[in-house]
């Protein structure tokens, strides 16, 4: 068990070695797409908390990342630069709107949820477009200035791209180990119950309602906390963030990578944004050419493109290993 244990931790701490190094060998360009792979990840990692785990779809994630965002661009415009409080708001903010969308949302189940999060991200998003002296409307919000972080007596700044990145590496490792602990908790067991069986777990004596309602606003702060992420990487915070077009981003990152297996959203977003970049080389309708690709890995990976191939090297069947 032990050894099985430790052959468990050596993927992702080969994964942890690779993403430390890479921008030391990777040309700016593609440390800025690997930066926004990280936190898009990180967005996807979040919603997977909701889509895989609780079985709950929802197309309303936008508005979190986007209250991430805003709030961090309108402390940063109002002269507050302490990154830690940044982050932490961001995460407080869009968790208390998780909060309320989620004690509405969580009343109804599969399409009637997914429908009723679309209408609270469209709300999120008309006022976000609509209000426009504290957003800017259409035209967002930009950041001038940095937040700085004292570290052991070394004022570190994020104006490079290379210090940029390893703010977002250090903070989306850190807000996915969070995520790690809370999916293999007992309280990560009880929301896979309810994701097979919610009647039987409601018979048993859990209050169905209030566990949806604490994922949800889980999924909302790690959200919220990428916004913030987003917002300091591309020094903008717009409108668009609560799109429900941007909310299917994650869930389709999800499904690339793998529903229900913990790292493959972080795979898919991998994967889409390396798709994304390949074909728009050739051809300015990237997405057309990528719903092209994406149907046969929907066909032939059942569990994900991570999920399939995971099970296949580590866990083949008695017949595969003849």
């Amino acid at each position: 068990m032990i050894t099985n244990k430790y052959h468990n931790l050596l993927g992702p701490a080969l994964l942890i070695i690779l993403l430390f190094f890479a921008p030391l060998v990777m040309p700016i360009y593609w440390v800025m797409i690997l930066s926004e792979i990280l936190i898009m990840g990180l967005m996807a990692l979040s919603c997977n908390l909701l889509l895989g785990y609780t079985g709950l779809l929802s197309f309303g994630q936008g508005a979190f990342f986007g209250l991430g965002a805003y709030s961090a661009a309108l402390m940063l415009q109002g002269g507050i630069e302490n990154l830690f409080l940044i982050l932490l708001v961001g995460m407080l903010l869009a968790l208390m709107a998780a909060l309320v969308v989620g004690f509405f949302s969580v009343q109804l189940d599969e399409i009637f949820f997914a429908m009723i999060t679309l209408a609270f991200g469209m709300m999120f998003f008309s006022l976000a477009h609509n209000w426009i002296d504290i957003t800017g409307g259409s035209d967002g919000m930009p950041v001038f200035n940095l937040p700085s972080l004292s570290l052991f007596g070394t004022q570190l700044t994020f104006y490079a791209p290379t210090s940029m990145y390893y703010l977002i590496f250090s903070v989306v490792g850190i807000g996915t180990s969070l995520l790690w602990f809370i999916v293999h908790s007992p309280f990560g067991l009880i929301l896979k119950a309810m994701r097979e069986n919610k009647e039987r777990v409601s018979f048993v004596g859990g209050n169905v309602k209030k566990l949806r309602i604490a994922a949800f606003a889980i999924s909302g702060a790690f959200t919220g906390l990428a916004g913030v992420l987003f917002c300091l990487f591309n020094s903008m915070a717009t409108p668009d963030f609560m799109h429900w077009s941007f909310s299917a981003k994650p869930v389709i990152m999800s499904i690339i990578g793998g529903t229900g297996v913990f790292l493959g959203p972080l795979f898919g977003a991998a994967i889409f944004f390396i798709l994304e970049q390949v074909i728009i080389q050739f051809t300015e309708n990237w997405m057309f050419f990528l719903g092209i690709v994406l149907i046969p890995i929907v066909l032939f990976f059942p569990k994900g493109v991570f999920g399939t191939l995971r099970d296949k090297i580590f866990h083949p069947t008695k017949q595969e290993t003849k």
